[in-house]
């Protein structure tokens, strides 16, 4: 079997087919299933944020494109066009791929936190569908160790850098006295948790928090003396509003042309801010044409991430080294498991003998055979079961010259150190 991370990320493919791809959380446990279905595939974990959609599956060998046209058929989309953008690791680059998103080294802002806890919600997801089995199991608690490791020894969780703090940083550019500004803030999950809290360490105390139900709403609104409203009371909030920010999953925008133009006439047209982070995006991007608002997505937020990114190389470069190791313990791991399994169905296979030939041995004594015939006819027949099956692929590596397998063999079988003259 195979271990197979395929995917696409801000690095391969646009926002525009990012938020194509993406799955929401009313289509995840849907999308598990039918992954976990596709007879190339054993196990499966389904990975989607607003920058990536990545599965890792175990497979069976050159899987990926059957997991490729599953990917095309469940949104939609032409594979051809896929294929262009997706990206793909086998083995142990799957699981240094893995790694590394989940210490933030292939975010767009280095070292960013977010993505710990969403691939943990990732593999609770799949643990709750069935999809996982010993070795993504063992691949994500593996990861999460990691993980843990190169934020306790270096200092690329220090000071923690986001998408959120990019959009934050950015308004703060263009806002002479910040501390005036009013925030619309429209989502109540992490990411508009952390817009909220940097926006009130920045100085903003007018927040407002626009969310589908409005008890989440008011619990991160009244940690900062905001106010908490619904969806449906945007329109009129977007009237008081300097600064939008918005991340929520919802499947189609939330704010549109018409309704931003006529909160612009109320405003007799002071500019608008606005930072779209959701994927599929929350605001329709014509809003971006309109004279007074200043619209950007996660992708416009690069020259602020890449200064951010500068900082935080050094403990990139540590972090790298502990994946490394990481890297080679799974792999030790896995190899050890692989022997285990080995071990095992060897063992069952000697057991099985066992007991047949018990079986047979027993029977005859009930009939009233000889005891001492009996037990010597019994060690004879398993021996020769036991030896059988290894003694015929001795005799064909030795016709095939196989000097390898029978130099294994002897260490395996006699305790005899391989040959190093050869």
């Amino acid at each position: 079997m195979t271990l197979l991370a395929l995917g696409i990320n801000h690095r391969t493919a646009t926002v525009e087919v990012r938020e194509q791809v993406a799955f929401t959380p009313a289509q995840l446990e849907t999308a598990l299933g039918e992954l976990r279905g596709l007879p190339q595939v054993k196990e499966a974990a389904v990975l989607s944020t607003c920058n990536r959609t990545e599965l890792y599956c175990v497979t069976e060998p050159q899987g990926e494109m059957a997991i490729l046209d599953w990917l095309g058929r469940f949104h939609g989309l032409p594979v051809a066009d896929l294929s262009t953008c997706a990206y793909h690791y086998l083995d142990n680059e799957a699981a240094r791929h893995l790694m590394r998103v989940a210490v933030g080294l292939d975010s767009m802002v280095l070292g960013e936190p977010q993505i710990l806890g969403q691939l943990k919600d990732a593999y609770q997801a799949s643990r709750e569908a069935r999809g996982l089995g010993k070795e993504l199991e063992c691949l994500f608690q593996h990861t999460f160790a990691v993980a843990k490791q190169v934020r306790t020894e270096t200092g690329i969780g220090r000071n923690p850098v986001s998408v959120a703090y990019a959009a934050v940083s950015l308004a703060s550019r263009i806002f002479d006295d910040f501390g005036r500004a009013r925030a619309l803030l429209i989502g109540a999950g992490e990411t508009i948790e952390l817009v909220a809290r940097h926006l009130f360490e920045a100085g903003v105390r007018q927040i407002t928090v626009a969310n589908r139900t409005r008890e989440r709403a008011e619990l991160l609104a009244g940690s900062l003396g905001g106010r908490a409203i619904t969806l449906d009371a945007i329109p009129e909030a977007l009237v008081e509003a300097d600064i939008v920010i918005s991340s929520t999953a919802a499947p189609l925008p939330i704010i549109g042309k018409g309704m931003v133009e006529r909160a612009l006439k109320a405003r007799r047209h002071r500019p608008i801010f606005m930072v779209d982070i959701a994927v599929p995006r929350d605001i329709e991007p014509e809003v971006g044409r309109l004279a007074d608002i200043f619209l950007y997505s996660v992708d416009d937020l690069q020259e602020v991430i890449e200064e951010n990114r500068r900082h935080r190389q050094v403990a990139a470069d540590q972090a790298e080294s502990l994946i490394e190791h990481g890297v080679g313990a799974w792999l030790h791991e896995r190899r050890i498991r692989g022997g285990g399994e080995l071990i095992h169905d060897f063992r069952s296979r000697g057991e099985t003998l066992r007991d047949r030939s018990l079986e047979q041995a027993l029977m005859r004594l009930g009939r009233g055979e000889d005891p001492e015939a009996v037990v010597r006819r019994l060690a004879h027949q398993l021996t020769n079961r036991l030896l059988h099956s290894p003694t015929v692929a001795l005799r064909e590596a030795a016709s095939a010259e196989r000097h390898d397998l029978l130099e294994a063999a002897g260490a395996l079988l006699l305790g005899a150190a391989p040959d190093k003259t050869r």
